[in-house]
């Protein structure tokens, strides 16, 4: 597990991601079974291999975001 990604919103992205292609291809059904249940490892994996930028799912603590914004 990678610490500090927010996976619950990775999950819900890949949900979305291979939900809309259900209507086109009906075997992406059980990639939306398979992500339901995911680990987060297995999260990573799958949005890796379709082109996800991982780096976008960092959650920034509100301490050091604030550190930031003030220097």
């Amino acid at each position: 597990m990678i610490n500090n990604i927010d996976y619950e919103s990775l999950r819900r992205d890949l949900l979305d991601y291979f939900g809309s292609v259900t209507p086109l291809f009906p075997m992406a059904i059980i990639d939306v079974s398979y992500i339901e249940q995911a680990s987060y490892s297995e999260l990573i994996y799958v949005a890796i291999n379709n082109g996800f930028d991982i780096s976008c799912y960092h959650i920034i603590e509100k301490s050091k975001k604030l550190t930031r914004d003030f220097e």
